[in-house]
């Protein structure tokens, strides 16, 4: 019988993730000769090459293929122990894995990391932030507990429980805030600027402009919320954010914020999980705490300050 041992699946694991033995020396936190050495040692016991290896690349052979398939189930049954054996302490405790999309964890994370601190004092927090569809890939592998997404997800394999809902706003040039709002007709006409492909908040906003994927439109994509805002700033267009990022983004940039006629373009935010993952209980509890910090008006979920100079609410052009 083969003794490979676990600690060799989770490098192997790593380096098919990373394609690269220095990526993957460094994310389990070993030396590259050393990652190195264990992946020989692996591939002699099971008596045939894993990974090609080139220059540039590490890739995966036709049966390394097949092996890292079997590996990640184990891996996750593996974790999947582990949660089951935290699951029945009183407390939650030890790592906590969190997936976090761009468009909330620079809003929401300090408020959400410190209440559950707060909340569970033996709780190690290891943040993930990136756009929804790697969030669910890395769920459905076991590498994250839970993630903060836009729902629906619509995965049959993932719980999804609501956090809370917010409203999309208009940004636009400082030049323009006496104007009327456009609809979402109008939109269509404007230089539109999106976040760019892979990230949910894209897909809502051309859904709230009824964008037809054959019609030409005059679209800039941008990397972040931030890049887009400072793009309006500057004059070349208009964007749409949510309005938890009002008060950072708009801060440093010379545009007005306009609210558009209702029904307003909006999200829902949710948290995620396994339903297999036996920390279930243990993660709708959390829901439910970080529910309630969405309520809280202190925090930027809640929404923006409808009575100050952050939000203008310009009467609605067309619908």
């Amino acid at each position: 019988m083969t003794n490979f041992s676990l600690k060799q699946l989770r490098y192997f694991e790593a380096l098919a993730r990373h394609g690269h033995f220095r990526h993957a020396a460094d994310a389990c936190a070993i030396s590259q000769p050393a990652l190195s050495m264990q992946i020989k040692d692996l591939e002699e016991m099971l008596g045939t090459a894993l990974f090609d290896r080139s220059a540039r690349q590490v890739r995966l052979t036709s049966f390394g293929e097949e092996f890292g398939l079997r590996v990640r189930d184990i891996l996750r049954s593996v974790d999947e122990l582990e949660d089951l054996a935290r699951a029945a302490r009183d407390r939650l405790v030890g790592r906590l894995r969190i997936g976090v999309i761009p468009t909330v964890a620079p809003y929401m994370l300090p408020a959400i990391i410190a209440s559950l601190n707060d909340a569970y004092p033996g709780l190690d927090i290891h943040v993930r932030e990136t756009v929804t569809q790697t969030l669910i890939s890395e769920l459905a592998e076991g590498r994250l507990d839970t993630a903060i997404v836009a729902l629906p997800v619509s995965e049959p394999s993932l719980t999804e429980v609501a956090l809370f809902e917010e409203n999309f706003v208009l940004v636009r040039s400082r030049a323009d805030e006496d104007k009327p709002v456009p609809g979402s007709e109008a939109l269509r006409d404007m230089r539109l600027l999106l976040l760019e492909e892979g990230h949910c908040f894209r897909h809502q906003a051309l859904s709230f402009c009824n964008f037809q994927a054959s019609r030409p439109r005059e679209l800039l994509d941008g990397s972040s919320l931030s890049t887009l805002v400072q793009m309006v700033g500057a004059g070349i267009g208009v964007t749409l954010i949510p309005e938890m990022a009002v008060p950072i983004e708009t801060r440093s940039a010379d545009v007005s914020i306009a609210r558009f006629k209702r029904p307003e373009p909006s999200r829902t935010i949710g948290l995620i999980w396994r339903k297999t993952n036996p920390l279930a209980s243990e993660l709708r509890e959390i829901a439910d705490r970080l529910a309630t910090i969405c309520d809280d008006p202190s925090t930027p979920a809640s929404g923006v300050d409808r009575g100050g100079e952050t939000v203008t609410d310009t009467p609605a052009g067309p619908p």
